[in-house]
């Protein structure tokens, strides 16, 4: 099946328009016209090859709504008309014991991604900057109908990558979380950790983020940059969510942490991070590290989000647009994620 989508030739290439293969339907197949793809920063870092060295053309998107137009002749899950979601992963081992127990996303074989990888049987994969899309039916999330497809569709990277954590370290009443950084991943964090009942503070490089940062949800703001707020806050949080990329000092961050508090890191700084071990020791303090979420929990957290009716806060474009908006996501100048209009594809 031809699909009109756009892709990078090769790496830092602006993209332009481009037309690629989905493979026909196979029993357990389900396939999608897509509706919205959210712009990731990764989709940026691997076009670039700033991580790694990528696949070409590539066609980016891993935050993927839309709506089953087919499905294939052992699919019971999903019918036609179903609306839906693909996040970052399309393909696991479903054997090894991280897989069976629905931690997928730690697959010990490891994930086939969405695009800018081959299957296990070398199919090349192209992601969501396209009209449609076919993967096995055991990968598709359900979208709530009470969450529109726009909002929904930053949640398969963006919310589930910082829902994991919050409910992994029991975010909750009488929890102190922190969440650092307001971008992508930092606005759902705190719409997640409010709506979860803890006590809930944004930190941040930037005083403009604290008046967006308590409409989304947040109870405080902290600026790394206020010494005496940094002092004062020492010790009292049971949570930290680090959702930044860019290489900071991590020792007055560990300082906040409570005894036995634990910094979860789900940004990806391209650089060695510098930190002293005092810090941890001295209250049994701990950083770990959190890679969005199995196909169960990302489905916890679409129906999490419709419960208490929010999504990710968007600015939709056309496909006309990406190579300027990824230029606006370099330069963090997008409250908070943008979206493609597929139909423009």
């Amino acid at each position: 099946m031809t699909t009109a989508a756009y892709a990078a030739m090769s790496a830092g290439a602006p993209l332009e328009p481009y037309s690629i293969e989905r493979r026909s339907l196979r029993p357990h197949d389900v396939c999608i016209d897509i509706a919205y793809s959210g712009i990731c920063h990764s989709d940026i870092h691997q076009a670039r090859e700033e991580w790694f060295t990528s696949l070409f053309p590539m066609v980016p998107g891993h935050e993927i709504a839309g709506v089953v137009c087919d499905v294939g002749s052992d699919v019971t899950k999903f019918s036609v008309g179903d609306r839906v979601g693909v996040g970052v992963f399309v393909e696991t081992c479903m054997e090894c014991d991280n897989c069976t127990a629905g931690l997928e996303n730690y697959c010990v074989k490891g994930f086939v991604p969405t695009y800018n990888g081959k299957s296990y049987d070398g199919e090349v994969m192209y992601g969501g900057y396209s009209s449609s899309i076919v993967i096995n039916d055991h990968y598709v999330l359900r979208i709530p109908d009470s969450l529109a497809l726009d909002v929904a569709a930053p949640l398969l990277c963006a919310g589930i990558t910082t829902y994991s954590p919050l409910r992994e370290w029991e975010a909750g009443p009488g929890k102190r979380v922190g969440i650092m950084g307001l971008g992508g991943l930092g606005h759902m964090g705190v719409k997640h950790a409010a709506a979860m009942g803890a006590d809930v503070t944004l930190i941040s490089h930037s005083p403009s983020k604290e008046a967006d940062a308590k409409r989304l949800g947040a109870h405080d703001f902290l600026l790394l940059s206020d010494r005496a707020a940094m002092k004062e806050r020492a010790m009292t949080f049971d949570l930290i969510v680090n959702t930044v990329s860019a290489p900071i000092k991590l020792d007055p961050v560990i300082r906040l942490l409570a005894t036995d508090g634990t910094m979860a890191y789900v940004g990806l700084p391209d650089k060695p991070l510098e930190m002293s071990i005092f810090g941890l020791n001295s209250q049994r303090r701990r950083i770990a590290g959190s890679n969005i979420g199995g196909i169960r929990e990302t489905q916890e957290m679409l129906d999490f989000c419709a419960e208490h009716g929010y999504g990710s806060d968007v600015e939709v474009i056309d496909a006309a647009q990406i190579n300027e908006a990824w230029e606006r996501v370099v330069n963090s100048d997008v409250r908070y994620r943008f979206v493609i209009d597929a139909t423009t594809f």
